[in-house]
């Protein structure tokens, strides 16, 4: 149900108390014995608040400590890139992770501001060209667009993306084990001590991420176009990188919202009435819609610049399906990729499915969560990786990685590029696209599920599914499995001609998520989610 102020500005009475959240970050004491309150590293690191006894400085001590640990049993002795966003508890946070550090004799590389996570995975690749160069990693401080009073803590290997779940499962409980001893075995160093100390380094995250803009985009041909390009930072670590890319390439970019604020008091609410920095959201993102007349392509981010919000004049707030359709029409007619494959997600509209096909590229289909993507960016089998919650990323002009993490000002300055080489916005190419391959109808959404139900649906079997059509087609396809690895998707999907679903339980609450999509119409959608709901449920009641 759309809240009454979906879309509008935040009322004072919803900001976040600051200082009661700093407080309790290093006052609470988290339970090792609640689970609410333990270390869980989900797809993007461990999250939660610091007034929920979920983000506390006991937690990024004992999971600092836990990732040192780890760097030393795996030999990994070069520098680590430290970034964080804005939210009120990203501060707090490298102080701490920068004590435990330090502590440990890390050497670590960080900036004065705020960093995106894709300058992080870049820094962590650049250094790592050089085979002689001792091995770099990184941590990134942020919960994404996750609303003010959360915190984020997630680390990034030498490959330079999300790690992977050998080594958080590891770090998780390493890190449970610290909370469990009352931190004994947590080796830090006062902060000031940190800070001055000879293995802490300044380092400009900036220059080198930028300067290598042209490697991998045409922005002589933005400049050229004389493009009005209009950016919505959304109060969120890459405010600082817009100008200098306009400096640098001489691009009209006009920063829409300059503010960078704990509270993020500027924001419209989102459906739910809650402050998401979600850049995917018409809601969260109404302020900038409504300037989308002033600006030829405008754009928001997310907190820490993994994730983009296309604005065009022709379709408004594109959905992020449909800009990854266009996304990678574009690149793999306008770049000489040979052989290179396209990534996406099991729960990704099936319009990139008819892309593919069409460009005759081989599609990688994996389950959720952009790990996944990580070897085939990093190799150049992937051409492109992206998922349905507005992030990707793809390889430079010579087909070598850029970043194998979500990286949201490369997919912002896309849009850009597509529109001044061809005249037109994404969302006339995506329109283009439905008159070629059909109009999908997508949604997601929630079901209720026990905690007993959600670990079942995690784990079922095609055989548990006892239905043959869907929404009146045969079923061409139940899997468990992601087609390009063979990876659990950890939940189910099943594939007739027009269209599809996928359930999967949530990893925060007691519900299971419902992907469908049909490329019939909204009432042959529906009957997929009401067939997909029933075939779930009676899965979960057989089991």
């Amino acid at each position: 149900m759309l809240h009454p102020l979906a879309g509008k500005p935040a009322p004072r009475s919803v900001l976040v108390d600051v200082p009661a959240l700093v407080s309790a970050y290093y006052t609470g004491r988290p339970d090792p014995g609640d689970p609410a309150q333990r270390v869980s590293f989900g797809t993007s690191g461990h999250r939660g608040s610091s007034l929920r006894q979920a983000f506390n400085e006991a937690h990024i001590l004992a999971i600092t400590q836990a990732i040192c640990e780890h760097r030393a049993a795996a030999g990994i002795d070069g520098p680590l890139f430290l970034g964080m966003d804005t939210h009120a508890l990203s501060t707090p946070a490298r102080l701490s992770a920068l004590e435990v550090l330090a502590g440990n004799g890390v050497t670590v590389c960080i900036s004065a501001g705020y960093t995106p996570t894709p300058a992080i995975s870049h820094a962590i690749l650049e250094h790592n060209r050089d085979p002689e160069a001792r091995r770099a990693d990184g941590i990134v401080i942020t919960p994404s667009h996750n609303p003010p009073e959360d915190g984020g803590f997630k680390y990034n290997p030498p490959h330079g993306g999300p790690a992977d779940a050998d080594i958080t499962d590891a770090v998780q409980a390493r890190a449970n084990a610290l909370l469990a001893a009352g931190l004994d075995g947590v080796r830090r160093v006062p902060v000031a001590q940190a800070l001055a100390a000879d293995s802490t380094h300044d380092f400009d995250f900036i220059a080198p991420y930028v300067d290598q803009l042209a490697t991998i985009l045409d922005l002589d041909a933005v400049r050229a176009a004389g493009l009005r390009i209009g950016a919505d930072p959304m109060g969120g670590s890459g405010i600082g990188y817009w100008p200098v890319i306009a400096e640098r390439y001489g691009l009209d970019i006009d920063i829409v919202n300059d503010a960078v604020d704990p509270t993020f008091s500027f924001m419209t609410l989102d459906k739910d009435g809650k402050i998401r920095m979600d850049c995917s959201s018409p809601y969260a993102m109404a302020s900038l819609v409504e300037l989308k007349q002033r600006y030829d392509v405008a754009f928001g981010n997310d907190t820490d610049f993994d994730r983009h919000g296309i604005v065009t004049r022709s379709a408004g707030l594109m959905n992020p399906n449909h800009y990854l359709s266009v996304a990678i029409d574009y690149l793999f007619r306008n770049r000489d990729w040979p052989g290179a494959a396209i990534g996406k997600t099991l729960v990704s509209s099936s319009m990139i499915d008819r892309v593919a096909a069409d460009l005759g590229r081989p599609l990688a289909e994996v389950p959720v969560g952009f790990k996944w993507f990580v070897d085939g960016l990093h190799s150049g089998r992937y051409g492109f990786g992206g998922e349905e919650s507005a992030g990707a990323s793809f390889l430079r002009k010579d087909g070598t990685v850029w970043t194998t993490d979500k990286d949201g000002l490369l997919l912002d300055l896309l849009a850009a590029e597509i529109t001044a080489v061809t005249g037109k916005d994404p969302g006339e190419h995506y329109r283009a696209l439905t008159e070629r391959f059909g109009a999908p109808v997508y949604e997601r959404i929630d079901a209720p599920a026990t905690p007993t139900q959600k670990a079942v649906l995690k784990k079922l079997s095609p055989a548990q599914v006892s239905a043959t059509t869907l929404a009146g087609e045969p079923i061409e396809a139940t899997l468990t499995e992601a087609p390009a690895n063979g990876a659990a998707i950890g939940g189910i999907k099943v594939v007739a001609a027009s269209g599809w679903f996928a359930a999967r339980p949530s990893g925060t609450e007691d519900v299971y998520k419902i992907y469908a999509e049909s490329f019939r119409d909204a009432d042959h959608l529906h009957a997929i989610q009401a067939e997909a709901k029933a075939m779930v449920d009676a899965a979960l009641a057989g089991a």
